[in-house]
């Protein structure tokens, strides 16, 4: 596996500065970029070891902290381990900080995370690619739709609300996406169920979008975040195979 060096990162933005964590080959040179949205939880060593996974793989990958008008990473404080008994008290505390965050909003701090790799001697010049967890699945997808002429691919594992009746749901975006699409869906995960799914792969279809999207059958929602309970190390394995095979073919 080839070194990889990882520094925090600083970037402006129209409403500030966000933290961030920058990964990539130790070789010097420029390498496709990725843009890895966080989930819930937030910008943490496990988000800090999937993006040196990733840029052991030869890319150079950026994970902002996409609370950073309230507070640099940690938001809220976290247990290295975030079991079922911790989740209520977590999540009184960081709805607030989500529901802040509008599609508009996190769409006008995506132009600011993809200019910084563009400017970035370390990614080369060709489009990004995404990966997103959780929440982040929903803001990979808005911005495989809202700036397709700079994403090439965007993975999405085990997103809820991904489309919905409402307005503004992501899914809408289809008909602008040029990107290839990946879902990796949990089994067991309300927020987005079967019938849900299938109005996401629906509108794909009939945009003609490039995709793929599969159930992990048997997994939760975060079934790739080793550091909680919902995790599934088989699930996670396979999610490494799609996104790894997604960034190969794109980038």
């Amino acid at each position: 596996m080839p070194a990889v060096s990882g520094t925090f990162v600083d970037i402006p933005t129209q409403d500030g500065t966000a933290d961030a964590y920058l990964a990539h080959p130790d070789d010097g040179g420029p390498h496709p970029a990725v843009l890895l949205y966080m989930d819930a939880f937030g910008l943490r060593p496990g988000l800090r070891a999937m993006a040196d996974r990733i840029a052991s793989a030869g890319y150079t990958v950026l994970v902002p902290n996409v609370f950073y008008r309230h507070g640099r990473a940690p938001v809220v404080e976290l247990p290295d381990f975030i079991d079922p008994g911790r989740r209520p008290e977590l999540f009184d505390a960081l709805g607030p900080v989500m529901q802040a965050l509008t599609p508009e909003l996190a769409m006008r701090d995506a132009d600011a995370y993809l200019s910084y790799l563009a400017a970035s001697p370390l990614a080369d010049d060709g489009p990004v690619g995404l990966t997103g967890y959780c929440m982040g699945a929903v803001l990979a997808l808005r911005t495989a739709g809202t700036y397709p002429e700079r994403v090439a691919a965007a993975a999405c594992f085990h997103g809820g609300r991904l489309a919905t009746d409402a307005a503004d749901s992501p899914h809408l975006l289809a008909d602008r996406i040029t990107a290839e699409l990946y879902f990796g869906h949990a089994d067991e995960d309300p927020s987005m169920t079967a019938d849900q799914i299938a109005l996401l792969e629906r509108t794909l279809t009939a945009a003609g979008v490039r995709y793929h999207s599969e159930v992990y059958r048997g997994a939760r929602h975060g079934f790739t975040q080793a550091d909680t309970a919902a995790h599934d190390a088989q699930a996670e394995e396979r999610h490494w195979q799609a996104l790894l095979g997604l960034l190969s073919r794109t980038l």
